[in-house]
């Protein structure tokens, strides 16, 4: 008799069907069985080669962590995600999810000490084995009301002119899609008026801001607007530009159609002679619309004031859901408050941008010479695909990083019949002054020319 019958797990040696069934029957149920099942089947498949690790995660898995086990590791994508029946995510993340927290974000794990080959470590391979990391929740960030959104058919564009319900939304059974992250109301929010201040205390509010991020420099000149305010319908822009000034922290975006100034911007008012009756209709839903809040230097906090939910895309809120940028609709609630944007982070985020564009762009110019620059160069990018994607960063995409979109009503994505932002009736872009000021500052420290068509 083999090791598989007499103890029922299964070792390496074993077919990859008996060994993905084994390791089905572990999982936490945070996802869909089809999902579950071929990422576990695109593991094993990865691993059949490294009998030493797939037997690692054998027992990692069959027993919950108990023993001791080595680093499982497959290799790491020029983004750093896996995809997996379409869909794209941190490797770690995903088989952490898979076998320990259905609920995990990647903000919230940390690498145990021994793990050599560990996802923070940038290392050629990354180790996901769920027990090489530890569930670590950041203080002062509330996660608690941060839920995916099924993407079964039944819940496709559910909310369309219902009003959301309050409260905590109810967890699909059979699995839940990465793209709409919802955004409910926190106990502490719905017992307060909207034009209440921070929520938060200070030392949390600040938590994410301040961790781990470089000073930002002192301003040369002071913004006289902290946001410009576009509208759109569909793909096109309606009415001219709102711009806020500085001396007007909170402004709210509503439906009325009462003059517009200073720290309102009533979108009723606005006309358009390309208007087709299905805008109208969810133009009438905007109501009492959201409040945009500049907090500090130039932090930014959404609160939904409408009775229906709003459709925000925010790197920041991808960031804290471990997601990568752009990747991602977060479906804010009515009477939700919630900060979708950190200077800080953004500050960083462009410098090291633009660092890499401009590295990579140098090391291509090498390699065109003649020159080809060593693994060690730019950072470790040597593969000529690498360069051309890091060489491929231009200044609109740094501008992106300043820029937030938020559509009312309809939201987009993989849940929903719109593919863009730009397929919904009604929406609007947020251009930040003070993080476009310093991406100014970042770009004459380090110019980047925009990529250019290959030959």
């Amino acid at each position: 008799m083999d090791n598989m019958s007499i103890t029922n797990t299964p070792t390496s040696n074993d077919a990859c069907l008996s060994i993905v069934h084994s390791l089905m029957c572990h999982r936490q149920g945070g996802e869909s069985e089809t999902f579950a099942k071929r990422a576990i089947e695109s593991l094993v498949k990865k691993l059949k080669e490294k009998k030493d690790e797939l037997d690692s995660l054998i027992t990692a898995i069959t027993t919950n962590g108990a023993h001791p086990s080595k680093c499982v590791t497959i290799q790491r994508t020029l983004d750093g995600r896996l995809q997996v029946a379409g869909r794209k995510g941190f490797p770690h993340v995903i088989y952490a999810r898979l076998w320990r927290w259905p609920d995990l974000h990647k903000n919230e794990l940390k690498h145990v000490k021994y793990c050599q080959y560990a996802f923070d470590l940038k290392c050629d391979s990354v180790c996901v084995n769920p027990y090489h990391y530890e569930r670590v929740v950041s203080p002062g960030i509330d996660l608690s009301g941060l839920t995916l959104q099924s993407n079964a058919p039944s819940m496709l564009v559910k909310d369309e002119y219902v009003h959301d319900f309050e409260g905590q939304p109810s967890l699909p059974t059979e699995g839940h899609s990465i793209q709409t992250i919802q955004h409910p109301p926190s106990n502490r929010a719905s017992t307060e008026t909207y034009s209440a201040p921070a929520l938060l205390a200070p030392a949390e509010s600040n938590a994410t801001s301040t961790t781990n991020f470089p000073n930002i420099p002192v301003a040369s000149t002071t913004p006289e607007y902290w946001c410009s305010i576009a509208y759109f319908e569909m793909d096109v822009q309606v009415g001219e530009t709102f711009k806020v000034p500085s001396s007007c922290p909170v402004v709210t975006v509503d439906g009325y159609v009462d003059p517009s100034g200073g720290d309102r911007f009533c979108l009723g008012q606005l006309s358009n002679v390309h208007r087709t009756e299905a805008i109208e209709r969810a133009r009438l839903h905007i109501g009492k619309g959201v409040q945009l809040e500049c907090k500090g230097e130039g932090d930014v906090w959404v609160r939904c004031l409408s009775d229906h939910a709003v459709f925000v895309q925010s790197y920041y809120l991808d960031r804290e859901a471990g997601r990568a940028p752009g990747d991602a609709v977060h479906k804010i609630y009515p009477s939700a408050y919630i900060k979708v944007f950190d200077l800080r982070q953004c500050h960083r985020q462009m410098q090291q941008q633009a660092a890499t564009a401009q590295a990579a762009a140098a090391a291509q110019a090498a390699a065109v010479a003649g020159n080809i620059p060593g693994p060690g160069s730019v950072g470790g990018i040597a593969p000529a695909i690498s360069l051309s994607a890091a060489a491929g960063i231009g200044v609109d995409d740094l501008r992106r990083l300043c820029i937030l979109r938020m559509s009312f009503v309809k939201g987009w994505g993989p849940d929903y019949p719109r593919q863009s932002i730009k397929e919904t009736p009604c929406w609007i872009e947020i251009h930040l002054h003070r993080a476009l000021q310093l991406l100014d500052e970042v770009l004459h420290t380090m110019p980047i020319a925009d990529p250019q068509p290959l030959d």
